[in-house]
């Protein structure tokens, strides 16, 4: 196959048969084990979780005066503290609590907030200031700075068809996959796997050599997490939905002691302009119920001490309701951690104080970098200032 027929052909890769070229970007080491070390779970709640509906302040009156149809009734709340309780959607995450394996951080954000999901979203996934564009992930230039070995690009995995920003370094990047078995079938097309086999070639050109090599990683990756997927299968019932689902194949492929650290899932929606009480409620039992189901498949398996869930969303909703029944766009939020080693189980700190506000917006407490901080150096065992350019105030989380 010559130069120019490769080419025109190789579009195909990322075109019909849906196979998206930034599967991998580059290879990263297999010296980052996972059985006997620790995993990472990361849950994006896409869209600006309403954190106050979330986490509710029930005997605070300036909740309920901003708030006199969304506010969730003091008698449905379901009571965490004598000032705090969940949404009660979350039922399926009491006993997580309760058992001391959930902490919660509130008022997480940062300096200058930006509005804007895109934006937003981006300065958190590269943990940039909110005035500087970075355009690698911080779990991207973690792969950098703590892989040092050729191997396959699957240690960092997302479970969706496209990679986050956070996940893509400068050198080194995650791989991004929803379905292994489609993944699969697609990457032994006879056009691809014909590809794949000019792999060990020598290329006169430096672009068809690098399509070349990442045909190979990818159909490798792809027979690997196929045939991990296949090694276990859970006997956990979780919801029958897409998050279900892939918190399923997280549990699963860990069991299966799958080479995979980092996992990264998320769950759309929480854009609640309009509507919110009921699209929030659906929204966060979706996520309670197979978080709950996860946790329990991972403490069948002997995993949960050794595994980090944190969720978050790239900002919280203003104090006060909208015409529309819902919330707009606001700042700092919670965060939650769950797993068998927190350090401060319960809530980190004090709730958000409702009477000091700034343009009708809450105030950002803790930077988020800071927890970044805490879970690159504790937890993955990471130098946090190579990844993070610049050195926080320490928490102490896990």
């Amino acid at each position: 196959m010559n130069r120019r027929d490769f080419l025109g052909k190789a579009g195909l890769i990322s075109g019909s048969l849906m196979i998206p070229s930034f599967l991998k970007a580059t290879t990263f080491g297999k010296g980052l084990s996972t059985r006997g070390g620790k995993n990472l779970v990361i849950i994006q709640l896409s869209g600006g979780n309403d954190g106050l509906n979330t986490i509710i302040p029930f005997r605070n009156d300036i909740y309920y005066q901003n708030r006199p149809y969304l506010g969730i009734p003091k008698n449905e709340v379901l009571g965490l503290t004598d000032e705090l309780g969940f949404n009660p959607a979350m039922q399926s995450l009491m006993d997580v609590f309760g058992n001391g394996e959930m902490s919660i951080v509130n008022s997480v954000g940062y300096p200058n907030p930006d509005r804007s999901h895109f934006r937003s979203m981006d300065i958190w996934h590269t943990a940039s200031d909110s005035n500087e564009y970075l355009t690698s992930g911080w779990l991207g230039r973690y792969l950098d700075a703590s892989c040092t070995n050729a191997c396959l690009p699957y240690h960092a995995l997302e479970m969706d068809d496209t990679l986050s920003l956070a996940l893509k370094g400068a050198e080194k990047t995650g791989f991004a996959a929803s379905e292994f078995s489609r993944l699969r079938k697609t990457t032994h097309h006879p056009f691809l796997k014909a590809i794949g086999d000019h792999g060990d070639h020598d290329h006169d050109h430096e672009s068809v050599a690098y399509l070349y090599k990442t045909m190979v990683d990818t159909q490798s990756s792809a027979d690997y997490l196929y045939e991990k997927s296949k090694t276990h299968k859970s006997s956990v019932t979780y919801p029958n939905n897409a998050f279900g689902k892939d918190l399923k194949q997280i549990a699963e492929l860990m069991t299966s002691d799958a080479d995979v650290k980092i996992y990264y899932v998320s769950l759309s929606g929480f854009d609640t302009h309009a509507g919110q009480k009921n699209t929030q409620g659906r929204l966060l039992k979706n996520y309670a119920d197979g978080v709950a189901a996860f946790i329990k498949d991972l403490k069948q398996n002997g995993l949960f001490d050794d595994t980090l869930i944190m969720t978050f969303s790239e900002f919280g909703r203003r104090v006060k309701q909208n015409a529309g029944g819902g919330t707009d766009h606001g700042t700092a939020n919670n965060l939650y951690l769950m797993g068998g080693q927190l350090r401060k189980p319960g809530f980190y700190n004090d709730a958000p104080d409702l009477m000091d506000l700034e343009n009708g917006d809450l105030k950002y407490k803790i930077d988020f970098r800071r927890i970044y901080q805490n879970l690159l150096t504790d937890w993955l065992d990471a130098d946090a200032r190579t990844v993070l350019g610049q050195k926080f105030e320490s928490l102490s989380l896990v």
